[in-house]
């Protein structure tokens, strides 16, 4: 049995990873921004609900004291919380692309600097980011949500090298298409309050959003399915560092990192984005 602590439990990943753990008998605790929001996980008996914003390090801290003083101690944290905006780079306030690395990058590295010392002292740990396709390639409409997933694949890869030598751990789990996860809704969100990109993009965008919505219909995964994947990432004993998560991004993420540039390149503006010129 391990004591697991999830950021972003609330939906989603998160969520079905939590009841995951839970059933498959470890401690968990899951944290989020709003608690109130956690009525599935009440009543659990092995599952603590407490409250952690990751852009707020003093919520941090406080959430790993409490588990570590119920449990403890922590065997392994998946940074699960995050969120996308959409929308043409040009339309993006500075503010939100602040907004959308603080969350997905900096707050991780928050986690991740306030449980090291405990996971050093203890010399094991595992640490799962989850990332996603849109860390492997990159799409149009999403820039700020794709240089974030960059930039937090490139940490995690780099981190997974100091902390082996600490006995700990650092994976990523890459998922993506995934039918029942809030985290569309989030997105729409953003959408729908983000200022009106320039008319130049116009015939860009609809071209753009119907190719989106051909995707979106064939999506077939599920949270479940990639709570799986972040169990297996936590318990499987091994040193991988990364995990496709979902069937449906394989071949993206094949063609990115098999595939010549110039073959990748005119694969995707031919068949993702017909109306980019060549």
């Amino acid at each position: 049995m391990s004591n697991i602590l999830i950021t972003g439990a609330s939906s989603g990943f998160g969520l079905e990873s939590a009841k995951l753990f839970a059933a498959k008998g470890h401690n968990v605790v899951a944290t989020m921004r709003n608690t109130a929001a956690a009525t599935e996980l009440d009543g659990l008996p092995n599952v603590i609900v407490t409250h952690l914003d990751v852009q707020d390090p003093e919520s941090i801290q406080t959430a790993l004291n409490t588990a570590i003083e119920r449990f403890g101690h922590i065997d392994a944290v998946v940074n699960n919380a995050g969120f996308s905006l959409w929308g043409v780079f040009e339309s993006l306030p500075r503010k939100k692309i602040q907004e959308q690395f603080d969350v997905n990058v900096f707050g991780v590295m928050d986690v991740t600097r306030a449980i090291l010392p405990h996971f050093r002292a203890r010399r094991k740990g595992v640490i799962v980011n989850v990332s996603s396709g849109a860390g492997v390639f990159g799409l149009p409409m999403i820039s700020a949500y794709n240089a974030s997933k960059f930039a937090l694949e490139g940490f995690s890869e780099s981190l997974s090298y100091e902390l082996l030598s600490q006995g700990i751990v650092v994976k990523i789990v890459e998922p993506g298409g995934v039918l029942d996860t809030k985290f569309s809704d989030r997105l729409a969100q953003e959408a729908a309050v983000a200022p009106a990109a320039p008319d130049d993009y116009a015939e860009f965008i609809a071209g753009t959003e119907e190719v989106f919505a051909g995707l979106r219909a064939n999506r077939l995964a599920t949270s479940a399915d990639v709570a799986n994947v972040i169990f297996d990432a936590v318990t499987d004993g091994t040193t991988q560092l990364r995990y496709v998560a979902t069937e449906d991004i394989k071949p993206l993420v094949d063609a990115r990192r098999s595939s010549s540039e110039a073959e990748y390149m005119q694969m995707m503006r031919g068949k993702y984005m017909p109306r980019v010129a060549g």
